[in-house]
């Protein structure tokens, strides 16, 4: 990747050139890095190493800041945050961390000065794609959050080495792929290999009494991993914080067995090492069905282990008791998936530390807060008693004595209801006993919330009601949210450059300075612009499609775009029928008159999910007949992103005109691409669920198109017996759609292929109530293309959504979480530039 050096551009370069924000700094910042940190020069130098020149440039300007920002946590004494997820789907970080130190636009121009385009070298990085969906990207926008209010906050997970698979598409099918997002390496993180910690597995318990007559339970003869720390700096948006997130990787004791070796056992002499590091290579896909296997539940105690040991060292640099534990600690669990650390802070304080069983428990529930994710009662973590007996013997000695104490607690309330106490039990009873994770949850936190008010309303009703009966006062709601530093300003600069140059850039940090927008919904100069900026995305969207599968969009038609996770209950069937609907009136005569329209779909399914890839699969052949009809033209194309990934949604997201979030009511804990589509002017089309409720409430009835039976009516449609036939047979169009998916007329190569579907919409009680929502859904999308048609009243309608976003940013759900769960407080970070070498290295970190 030749380019000419610029002439009087020394290559030695000063520290405070390689900290400096201005051109020149950033110029000699960069050429340092090719010749010193990759030994590369103009002639030699790929796409890939002058990215990774770009990334360290950036890195350099957060180290200083990152170094101040653990050290002001020790001087202030600050309460400490600890997230603990599963999943952090970060997606690309150049962009993000050089919108949010201010260097963006500077950054672009010294490149562009040195004969670099820095958005092409932007599409060079990898998605750090370490996550399914809506709980890893969460958890990302909370860091982002946390960061920007300058709390002190840790992330914890794991450093998968492959993340979620790269998806082909092959003949209309899904292909999974290897994620290798590290193939070239990660110039953002850190490897700390100071920080090393053993995990243990197996083995068994010795109990006994000491010397002192305690009663004391060792776990021996176990089995051991190491887990090493890769440090990953997060800025704040123009901030001097910069928080950490920590994620971990496993780490054989042993590298090589020598004696295999030697007897020329080659394969054996590394199996070890490959066997135990398998824990941290490959993130676990999710399918919202859960199923027990011990890899998952090794990576979850994993990650717990390593992490407790690592927030326990950093507190006793300060402390020597426990009684300030709850005081300058609290941690936050993403879903079920670490609440394994409920058990094993308890084994820690009650076995490692001698802290007396009551004072233990109290010091755990005051310390741990639990989110809930899913109201599916097949998504909720259930582990097997005989997998947790055989992996973590004393955890499940722990679980059953935290059990037993909680049971008599519910004893004393209704000693007569024993099926109230088996539901509430923390052990399942059955053929096969299992450990509820969810009730472990809710039992050892302070704190239990959902993450939006119909969510968590659903929880105290219907999920968790005896606990919510039992503890209300436990139960809150925290409605999710999304950072508008990635997705707005750095994914849509045109919008945020047309919103900053009307109201200022203050809606950055407050969103709710949107609302200064509404008083322009009407302003037809401000109409015009904001169509301009809608169309130039729309046209790069289309460009990107021509690119990728070569079908050349219309981009003056409405873009309508269904694009998540692959599943049932997210009803992308039900698109796909409203598609086959449309195909049908369009081909039935020329004198069927419609509002063009692009249908673009995207999303993963799990690999073990067949239903849901028979679906993509489905929406591929559908594709193929609609756009190679003749008699369809321009007035509705069918697309198929395949790969859908932060990245991507960061192409479609700006060009959307319409976002489908059709989701079953009562099924989607919240939702947040519902959010991003509606920040970047999107219309939304949707059921009343999840978050849709409350962004009806922001941005008024007649700005969003809503749809379909409520969470009560699915419940008393279904109790009173849904019959899916009845509304088959009383509407030809519904009809006639599903006769096509089970005939060969999307599938002439194979029929029968999709009768799987036709059969569980028909003859297995269609669970997610397509048929019942069919003509609901079809009205309102004809409602949709109405109001299209008219584009001042669209105009004005994507406006006032835009307007009416204020509620949904993160910063907003985080300041919740720390005045209402956490109980932290901000520490503005600020730099000394002159100060001396500390020579207590250690309590840097």
């Amino acid at each position: 990747m030749p380019k000419k050096k610029p002439t009087g551009k020394k290559l030695t370069t000063t520290t405070n050139e390689l900290q400096g924000r201005d051109r020149e700094s950033l110029q000699k910042s960069f050429i340092y890095h090719m010749e010193y940190s990759l030994a590369k020069d103009e002639y030699s130098a790929t796409k890939h190493d002058c990215l990774k020149s770009l990334a360290l440039l950036a890195r350099d300007r957060l180290t200083e800041r990152w170094i101040e920002t653990q050290q002001s946590y020790y001087h202030n004494d600050a309460k400490r945050i600890y997230y603990l997820s599963l999943e952090f789907l970060m997606g690309r970080t150049l962009g993000n961390t050089l919108i949010n130190t201010d260097l963006y636009d500077e950054t672009h121009r010294a490149l562009r000065e040195l004969g670099y385009d820095m958005e092409e070298l932007r599409e060079v990085e990898w998605d750090a794609g370490l996550g399914n969906g809506g709980l890893g990207r969460l958890a990302a926008c909370f860091m982002d959050s946390m960061a920007t209010m300058e709390l002190p906050a840790y992330g914890y997970g794991i450093r998968y080495d492959y993340g979620i698979f790269f998806q082909q598409i092959i003949q209309g099918y899904q292909v999974e792929t290897p994620d290798n997002w590290l193939r070239y390496g990660n110039s953002w993180e850190f490897e700390r290999p100071e920080y090393l910690y053993p995990v243990k597995f197996y083995g068994r318990v010795n109990q006994y009494y000491d010397e002192k007559g305690r009663f004391r339970s060792d776990w021996v003869d176990t089995d051991e991993i190491m887990a090493m720390a890769y440090d990953t700096p997060i800025p704040g948006y123009r901030n001097n914080t910069v928080n950490t997130m920590r994620l971990w990787s496993a780490k054989s004791t042993r590298d090589f067995n020598l004696d295999y070796f030697n007897h020329g056992d080659y394969h054996l002499a590394v199996a070890e090492k490959d066997h135990s590091e398998i824990i941290s290579k490959v993130l676990y896909p999710n399918d919202n069905v859960f199923e027990g296997k011990e890899l998952r539940l090794k990576q979850e105690y994993f990650f717990v282990s390593a992490t407790l040991q690592d927030i326990i060292r950093r507190y006793k640099k300060t402390d020597t008791g426990f009684d300030r534990f709850p005081e300058m600690v609290a941690i936050q669990l993403n879903d079920t998936h670490p609440a394994i650390s409920i058990a094993e802070l308890m084994r820690i304080l009650v076995d490692e530390e001698g802290v007396e069983w009551d004072n233990a428990w109290d010091i755990t529930v005051r310390t741990f807060g639990y989110t809930n994710h899913t109201i599916l009662p097949e998504a909720l973590e259930k582990w097997p008693v005989d997998l947790l007996e055989r992996l973590l013997p004393r955890h499940i000695q722990i679980i059953y004595e935290i059990n037993r104490r909680f049971i008599e607690v519910v004893k004393k309330q209704n000693p007569r209801d024993g099926e109230r106490m088996r539901r509430l039990s923390i052990i399942e009873e059955g053929v096969e006993k299992r450990v509820r994770m969810a009730n472990l949850a809710i039992v050892g936190s302070h704190s239990v919330n959902g993450v939006a008010a119909l969510h968590t309303d659903i929880l105290k009703k219907h999920v968790f009601h005896d606990f919510y009966e039992l503890w209300p006062e436990k139960f809150n709601n925290k409605t999710n949210g999304i950072t508008q530093r990635r997705w707005l300003k750095l994914c849509n600069p045109r919008l945020a450059s047309l919103i900053s140059g009307r109201i200022g850039e203050a809606w950055t940090t407050d969103l709710y300075e949107l609302k200064k927008l509404i008083p322009l919904a009407g302003d037809a100069a401000f109409q015009e612009e904001w169509r301009a900026v809608k169309s130039e995305n729309k046209k790069l969207l289309a460009a990107y499609i021509w690119r990728l599968d070569k079908i050349r969009v219309n981009v003056d038609s409405l873009f309508d775009c269904h694009v998540k996770r692959m599943h049932e209950y997210k009803r992308q069937l039900l698109n796909i029928l409203h598609v086959i609907t449309l195909y049908n009136r369009i081909t039935a005569g020329p004198q069927v008159s419609v509002v063009p329209r692009t249908v673009i779909f995207a999303g993963k399914a799990a690999p073990g999910y067949q239903m849901a890839k028979l679906i993509i699969k489905l929406i591929n052949s559908v594709a193929d007949v609609v756009n190679a009809d003749p008699r369809v033209g321009e007035a509705l194309k069918v697309v198929f992103i395949r790969n859908y990934c932060v990245s991507n949604a960061e192409k479609i997201i700006p060009a959307a005109d319409l976002s489908e979030q059709i989701s079953t009511a009562g099924t989607e804990a919240s939702g947040t691409g519902n959010m991003k589509f509606a920040l970047n002017g999107a219309l939304t089309i949707g059921t009343l669920d999840g978050a849709n409720i409350e962004i009806k409430e922001e941005v008024g009835d007649d700005n969003i198109f809503i749809f379909g039976l409520t969470a009560d009516e699915v419940a008393k449609m279904k109790s009173s017996g849904y019959n899916p036939r009845h509304f088959y047979d009383s509407n030809l169009e519904l009809r006639q759609a599903i006769d096509m998916i089970g005939s060969e007329f999307f599938s002439k190569e194979n029929p029968g292929l999709f009768r799987p579907i036709v059969d569980s919409l028909l003859s297995q009680g269609d669970q997610y109530m397509l048929c019942a929502d069919y003509v609901s859904y079809i009205t309102s999308q004809e409602r949709v293309s109405r109001m299209f048609e008219n584009r001042d009243a669209w105009s004005r309608m994507s406006i006032l959504n835009v307007a009416g976003m204020g509620k949904f940013s993160t910063d907003r759900t985080i300041r919740e979480y720390a005045e209402e769960i956490w109980g932290v407080k901000p520490v503005q970070v600020i730099l000394q530039k002159q100060k001396s070498y500390r020579s207590n290295r250690d309590v840097r970190e």
